[in-house]
């Protein structure tokens, strides 16, 4: 399995359709989630993804600060293949790349609540109460600084 780390303006179009179709594969498809998938921040992101044969199986983007939050933001991330170690990879491979790109101290995202505990492996830890976005109920969490990748 490859991973593949560019800015949006460096995708392909067929990467970018790749991506595309499996977030909304999951986000919209498979969690019944009527919500603006295509939410204008992609232009400003750097794009993480696995390929394996030229298949995406799992992507994240990262923000600068000032996007999403004050901090350096990873978000949309996803896996084609549910508990096969997929998540824990794009999260390391997008952690270094939230540090090589943007030079992050400490990282945000807004984990849906289920997920939490998958994060938490990934050094993030809660930093507010549930709250519904899109109908998913979701909290946000910071990985701090000192962390390693």
């Amino acid at each position: 399995m490859e991973i593949f780390v560019k800015r949006f303006e460096e995708l392909t179009l067929n990467e970018l359709y790749d991506i595309l179709q499996l977030r909304v594969a999951v986000f919209v498809v498979e969690q019944h989630c009527i919500a603006m998938e295509l939410d204008g921040r992609d232009q400003a992101a750097v794009h993480v993804w696995l390929a394996e044969n030229g298949k995406v199986m799992a992507c994240a983007r990262i923000m600068d600060r000032g996007v999403e939050s004050e901090h350096v933001s990873i978000g949309r991330v996803v896996t084609a293949v549910h508990r096969a170690g997929l998540g824990s990879r794009v999260m390391q491979a997008s952690i270094r790349a939230a540090k090589e790109y943007f030079h992050a101290g400490a990282l945000y995202l807004e984990a849906q609540e289920y997920a939490v505990p998958f994060y938490a492996r990934q050094g993030f830890r809660p930093v507010s109460d549930t709250f519904i976005l899109d109908g998913i109920p979701h909290v946000k969490m910071l990985r701090p600084a000192d962390e390693e990748a």
